[in-house]
C-alpha cells in the first residue's frame, strides 16, 4: 500500500458541530409552551362509575404487575410486606400482590381511545 492509499479514506465528513442547534435550549418561542399541565380526569378518562371493562385481573396484567413490582424489588425498592426468609424478589412480589400491597394503578385503554384505570385494591386477584 502507498501512503496516498492510507490517507485518503471513503467517509463523507458529517456537519459542523456550529451548525448544530444546542440540545438544552427550547425549540419554541417561549420556554412554558411545550408542557401540558394536567389537571383533575384526563382527557378520555372513564369515570369509575361508568366503567365497562370487568373487575379480574388478566393473566396479562399480573404478569406485568409481578414483573415490574420483582423488578422494583431487585432495585432496593421499599417492601410492602414484612418478610419471612424470602429472597427472591418475584416470591416478594408476589406476596405483595396476595396482600394488596402493591401501588400500581392498571390503565386499560378501550377501543374509543378512551381508557379506565383500576387500583389493584379494585381487582378481584385469582
Amino acid at each position: 500500500m502507498d501512503a496516498d492509499e492510507i490517507e485518503g479514506d471513503d467517509f463523507d465528513d458529517g456537519p459542523d458541530v456550529e451548525d448544530d442547534e444546542p440540545l438544552d435550549e427550547p425549540i419554541g418561542n417561549e420556554q412554558g409552551e411545550r408542557i401540558e399541565v394536567i389537571t383533575d380526569g384526563a382527557n378520555g378518562q372513564v369515570e369509575p362509575q361508568k366503567r365497562i371493562t370487568t373487575r379480574y385481573m388478566t393473566k396479562y396484567e399480573r404478569a406485568r404487575v409481578l414483573g415490574t413490582r420483582a423488578l422494583q424489588i431487585a432495585m432496593c425498592a421499599p417492601l410492602m410486606v414484612e418478610l419471612d426468609g424470602e429472597i427472591d424478589p418475584l416470591k416478594i412480589a408476589m406476596k405483595e400482590l396476595k396482600a394488596r400491597k402493591v401501588p400500581f394503578i392498571i390503565r386499560r385503554y378501550l377501543p374509543d381511545g378512551s381508557f379506565e384505570d383500576w387500583g389493584l385494591d379494585e381487582l378481584i386477584i385469582d
